[in-house]
């Protein structure tokens, strides 16, 4: 497979008005990519493309949207289209995820989380993959977590749409493994950006968090190889934690997922 492409693509990262989206989308633009950087604050996408434009000399463009309503992915493609954008990587990066006991969480923050980190992913990749596997220069890039690799009490729903992804996306690089699009699925520890902010506790964070940086250039440094495999841990320590739980008995993975989180 020839070396992954940058120079001449166009990138769309969803989430990407802070935290890790943020960063995929300056590292991408730091290698020449075109970004389309899509989330629902649209005064932090313009300051951000303001930014890599300056930075990098690419081209940046804003999009606002809500990826948590039916039909978004189908809506985002004839968006870009209208403006004549093209794009030959898709991240999917937004997503959110909530910490406390499933039977006293809020309903409709439950049913949001599962369209947002399941629903929408599948949704926005389903519209832009024929596309993507088509031009075959680029990449579709999936955030999943740690969390999937095992059941996540005090994290239940969270941990369970990752799983989602997870599977999803190691599915889709089977189905596409003829084509030149790489297809990985990336799964980070606790990462220092916004997201514990929205859990709302410290609680939620086991381990050591990574930056960003580190777990973006990880991505990238998968994508880049001879073979892009299916999904990659970041970090060492991640690495071997969810190798543990692979091959652990799912009760003992169970139960120590439960220590870990509090739950």
């Amino acid at each position: 497979m020839p070396t992954m492409s940058y120079q001449g693509t166009s990138a769309l990262i969803t989430g990407a008005s802070a935290g890790l989206g943020a960063e995929f989308a300056r590292q991408w633009a730091e290698r020449g990519a075109d970004v389309v950087l899509v989330a629902r604050r649209l005064d932090r996408l313009r300051t951000l493309a303001a930014a890599l434009e300056k930075a990098y000399g690419v081209t940046a463009t804003p999009v606002a949207a809500d990826l948590a309503r039916p039909g978004a992915g189908a809506a985002l493609r004839e968006e870009l289209r209208a403006r004549g954008l093209t794009v030959q990587t898709l991240i999917n990066n937004a997503g959110f995820g909530s910490h406390g006991a499933f039977a006293e969480q809020d309903p409709e923050q439950i049913a949001r989380m599962i369209q947002l980190n399941t629903c929408a992913v599948a949704d926005v990749s389903r519209a832009f993959l024929p596309q993507l596997v088509a031009d075959g220069r680029g990449a579709l890039v999936t955030v999943a977590s740690t969390a999937a690799y095992q059941p996540t009490p005090a994290m239940a729903v969270y941990g369970a749409t990752k799983a989602f992804v997870l599977s999803l996306t190691e599915a889709l690089a089977y189905e596409t493994r003829a084509s030149g699009l790489r297809v990985l699925a990336v799964s980070p520890g606790p990462v220092e950006t916004e997201f514990f902010d929205v859990v709302g506790t410290r609680d939620a964070m086991v381990g050591r968090a990574a930056t960003p940086a580190a777990v973006v250039t990880a991505t990238r440094r998968a994508l880049e190889r001879r073979r892009t495999p299916p999904s990659v841990v970041a970090g060492l320590g991640n690495r071997l934690s969810a190798r543990a739980a692979q091959f652990a008995p799912r009760r003992v993975a169970l139960l120590a997922a439960g220590h870990a989180l509090k739950a």
